[in-house]
């Protein structure tokens, strides 16, 4: 039941970051009280501090990029979600898978942005400036710091992926 919640939220998440690069409370929060709920319900107390605690372990997972202005809402509340519904353990190994796909769809955007040899070679210029020992501001587009790219995709990979490897590591 869990997972299959899991998979439909992750599913509307998925649509909606990329559609509108937005992941909505509408969504999240009944999810949430689903979660916390049939956590309790199934195991008491005990449910109760399991899901309370995952939700706050991915919640704070992503708190501070919050505050830096590179990561929105409703990616953090994801995640928290993520947490109350499976666990510590989960929503950690779902935060590795996550920033691995984050990260590679990152290269990927500046790779294939527009202006994409200009910022590579101001980025080799002002790293063998750096090296020599000179400081050198880093050239940087304003309208680049401006670019979003729904990182819902990366926490959903995330969460999926560390969905079938527990899974297959439970048939063995």
């Amino acid at each position: 039941m869990i997972n299959f919640t899991m998979l439909i939220i992750l599913t509307i998440c998925l649509f909606t970051d990329l559609r509108e690069r937005k992941i909505y409370n509408i969504v999240i929060f009944p999810a949430l009280v689903v979660a916390i709920g049939s956590n309790a319900w199934m195991d008491g107390l005990s449910g109760l501090w399991f899901s309370v605690t995952g939700f706050v372990v991915g919640f704070m997972i992503l708190l501070i990029p919050y505050f830096m202005g590179g990561m929105g809402a409703g990616d953090v509340k994801l995640l928290a979600l993520i947490g109350a519904l499976k666990g510590v353990m989960f929503v950690l190994t779902t935060a590795i898978f996550m920033a691995i796909i984050g990260g590679v769809m990152g290269v990927l955007i500046l790779l294939f942005r527009k202006g994409a040899i200009k910022r590579i070679k101001s980025i080799l210029f002002s790293a063998a400036c750096i090296k020599m020992g000179m400081k050198i501001p880093l050239m940087i587009d304003k309208d680049g710091l401006k670019t979003t790219y729904p990182y819902g995709v990366a926490i959903v990979g995330g969460a999926i992926i560390s969905l079938l490897n527990r899974e297959w590591v439970l048939l063995w």
